[in-house]
């Protein structure tokens, strides 16, 4: 092929331009085009080999960073096999930066972000359940409808798993991508220390809650942190962040959840909930790391007024910082 390529190529009038250009870079990408065929017959005819099975057939979704240490084969109830490995990898830290966030989660959006430039970011929430909520309410009414062991609820069920492992990947890497977007911007995320299995005991909100996937999104955001030299910072659960001000920290008594924009009575500042929240959050958490590094920072007057947010219950717990940079 490099014959026929380059040497003869150049021979042609139509490329006769190759004898220009030197030997060294032309060669070279001969072999690259070599390497990818190679590289695309690998991946359809790839094989991993499993003790006291043997040789299985795969289609790898990437290259492995490091030879693996052990491999874990599971089975999905829609019926395909994944292959999961245990690997090294060095971390790759990203470059410096000043930006700090403040993330409150929600329902009507996935994520409202406050940076320390007091500039706002949402991330939507795509409410992948809901979307094919149509499809599986038809595929359960087969299911029910079927005899307790017959191929055809059988056939149902297998269907069913097949729309909700669509919806979980959909979900996944959906949340990869917002939270690879946080950690990229900022060197701080702030984001609050939910009680995502007590909150879905509510049952008007149990499935809304769950289709967001919150518990999920933060423990993705930590692992993008600590892959990338990031740090995120979790504030106490108890905070009142969307009954205080921003801008004078006034503390009201009450903020029901159907109330989405408020005039703060104590300085009258207009304020939307769920900014309103991330502010409060990125300067208690930013309070909070400063405070624990030793320096003699007061925090700020809405954190002594901690385990007044509603449906809260219980004392209040210390904050924590993981996956510090």
């Amino acid at each position: 092929m490099q014959r026929r390529v380059i040497t003869e190529g150049e021979r042609t009038e139509a490329r006769e331009w190759l004898s220009e250009v030197a030997s060294a870079p032309l060669v070279q990408s001969v072999q690259d085009a070599h390497r990818a065929w190679q590289n695309f017959f690998d991946s359809c005819t790839g094989k991993l080999y499993i003790a006291k099975v043997g040789e299985v057939r795969v289609r790898w979704s990437r290259d492995l960073p490091s030879t693996p240490t052990s491999v874990t084969v599971i089975r999905e109830p829609d019926g395909r096999y994944y292959a999961s490995f245990v690997v090294e990898r060095d971390p790759r830290p990203l470059s410096g930066t000043e930006h700090e966030t403040g993330v409150d989660l929600g329902i009507s959006r996935l994520a409202t972000c406050a940076d320390t430039d007091g500039n706002r970011s949402d991330a939507a929430n795509p409410k992948h359940l809901q979307r094919q909520q149509r499809k599986l309410r038809r595929v359960q009414r087969e299911k029910s409808r079927g005899r307790e062991g017959s191929a055809n609820r059988d056939k149902s069920r297998r269907e069913e798993a097949v729309q909700h492992g669509k919806v979980a990947r959909a979900r996944r890497e959906y949340h990869h991508k917002q939270a690879l977007k946080l950690v990229r911007e900022n060197q701080v995320v702030h984001v609050e220390d939910l009680n995502v299995a007590g909150m879905v005991r509510n049952r008007k909100l149990a499935r809304a809650i769950s289709d967001a996937g919150w518990g999920r999104f933060v423990r993705i955001i930590e692992e993008k942190a600590a892959y990338h030299g990031r740090a995120v910072h979790t504030v106490n659960r108890w905070l009142p962040s969307s009954k205080t001000c921003s801008a004078c920290h006034y503390l009201m008594d009450a903020m029901p959840l159907r109330v989405r924009d408020r005039t703060c009575p104590g300085c009258g500042a207009q304020h939307e909930r769920d900014f309103n929240a991330a502010t409060i959050i990125l300067a208690a958490g930013r309070a909070e790391r400063v405070n624990a590094r030793g320096a003699r920072v007061s925090p700020p007057s809405f954190e002594g007024v901690l385990g007044e947010e509603a449906g809260s219950s219980g004392k209040p717990r210390g904050s924590t910082t993981r996956n510090a940079a």
